[in-house]
């Protein structure tokens, strides 16, 4: 199930909120929320449902074990026991191993065989939706009661509400057990947040339904026809252009739904975008873009010296890496991965006083040219295509500047595009300074907003009725 849908709209999430708000204790609240969450994750795949329950009662005895014991705080240890190292090992072990498993065996063995001639059988598992949101999400929690940042939760309940809390669960962001941890106990969701929250959520809605479904189509016209080797110059960037905006307001869009939910249910998330293509180097692109994967790779993965070496460019060639390898399992996210990896490492040698002191205009070139080749890397799974898309981007592509299929889809979805650039702007944030000028402002706003998620509410329900292109691009991460 997606938020996206007519079925989640209209159904599941009315019944959810009905049962969640005549329920009155707390407990029974996140009850509710616990068996929505499971209905939710298993809709129309229901073993799925059983190996996000094994990480939840495993990592509930190993974030216990990993926990100083009561004899341990006594002796006021400044050096973790073994006891502790190893079952941190055993988590990291498992978690990493679960992933590796459901979303990368296929990927392994299916190289082995080519490298190595081999015939190793390929196998077919059934893929886990979500299983690098929720195993990273439990994870940060082991190890943050390994390093004593939180205390265990005893309750295994309060524990699988945080895993499997369906506003997060598939899509992100990428929650801490400490953003959530006091919220779980003690919460209440006022008018504001309620309010706060839908109006959040079709937002998030209409940049999914609006924007990106309808910019897809564009791309599906561009580079991603089956064969790619008569697209013209203009073809090429226009096509990768759109794809970068339609990855955009997809996962964008998807967040702020995400964020929305929480906020009806009393769930305070972190941001996980803040307007990427206002950027001015690929460092601050990467600040902006998918806030919460960065900041876990930051915090758990940038200290680990590699190969025994605590060096800042060995630390960044491995984040980029395993970078890569999480978006998906293909050669392409790796070669996505390492190619931001020699962007981040070039602009830390050389430095923000010397970046800075770049015209402004040629880093926003720069920047914008990065961004856009590094989309067109992601986007094509096959090498073979990769490279022909890159060729077609040069001015020796032996097709030509343009064609008139090109030039009419530009013509044709002139206003689409527009619209995209200008809603990847911060819009919203101005009409909130505006606002702020005065009550009268404040109430014109205030009834425009409403006025307006409600149009765009209907306009996304419409549209979803004949929607033929409505997947998530992360759906599988």
């Amino acid at each position: 199930m997606v938020f996206s849908s007519l079925i989640f709209l209209y159904a599941f999430l009315p019944l959810c909120m009905l049962f969640y708000f005549l329920i009155k204790p707390l407990k029974g609240k996140n009850g509710v929320l616990i068996v929505f969450s499971l209905l939710f994750y298993s809709w129309g795949e229901p073993v799925r449902v059983l190996y996000l329950l094994l990480s939840a009662v495993v990592n509930y005895f190993l974030g216990m074990g990993v926990s100083p014991t009561r004899v341990e705080l006594k002796k006021d240890l400044s050096t973790p026991t073994l006891r502790r190292k190893i079952l941190l090992a055993v988590s990291l072990v498992f978690n990493i191993g679960m992933i590796g498993v459901f979303k990368y065996s296929r990927f392994v063995v299916t190289n082995i065989n080519g490298i190595f001639g081999a015939e190793l059988p390929v196998p077919d598992i059934v893929p886990m939706i979500g299983i690098s949101f929720y195993t990273f999400q439990v994870m940060s929690y082991v190890i943050d009661c390994y390093w004593e940042k939180v205390k265990p939760q005893l309750s295994f309940y309060k524990l699988l509400l945080y895993i499997c809390l369906f506003p997060q669960l598939i899509a992100g962001p990428i929650v801490r057990y400490s953003t959530i941890a006091e919220e779980i106990d003690n919460r209440r969701s006022t008018v504001a947040d309620i309010s706060t929250g839908i109006s959040r959520f079709i937002m998030g809605l209409a940049k999914k339904v609006i924007l990106a479904n309808q910019l897809y189509r564009i791309v599906d016209s561009t580079i991603g026809k089956n064969d790619i080797s008569g697209l013209t110059i203009l073809g090429a960037w226009y096509g990768v252009i759109v794809y970068s905006l339609y990855v955009y307001f997809d996962f964008s869009g998807y967040s702020d739904m995400a964020i929305g939910l929480g906020r009806i249910f009393g769930f305070h998330f972190n941001e996980n975008f803040n307007h990427p293509y206002l950027c001015k180097d690929i460092t601050e692109f990467w600040q902006r873009w998918h806030i919460s994967l960065g900041s876990f790779f930051r915090d758990y993965l940038l200290p680990i010296p590699v190969f025994g070496i605590r060096n800042k460019y060995t630390s960044l060639f491995l984040v980029w890496l395993c970078t890569g390898i999480w978006h998906g399992a293909n050669w392409n996210y790796i070669i996505w991965g390492l190619y931001y990896g020699c962007f981040i490492m070039f602009e830390t040698a050389l430095g923000k006083k010397r970046i800075a002191k770049i015209p402004m205009l040629i880093r926003h070139i720069y920047t914008k040219l990065v961004i856009t080749i590094g989309f067109g890397i992601f986007f094509f799974e096959d090498l073979g295509n990769l490279g022909t898309f890159l060729k077609c981007l040069l001015p020796t592509n032996a097709n030509g500047w343009s064609d008139m299929t090109v030039e009419m889809l530009m013509a044709n979805n002139l206003f689409l595009v527009i619209a995209a650039v200008i809603c990847s702007f911060p819009l919203v944030d101005g009409f909130k300074k505006l606002s702020q000028k005065s009550e009268n402002v404040k109430s014109l706003v205030s009834v425009s907003g409403t006025v307006l998620s409600v149009g765009l509410l209907l306009l996304s329900s419409v549209l979803l009725v004949d929607a033929t292109t409505n997947v998530f691009l992360y759906w599988n991460y």
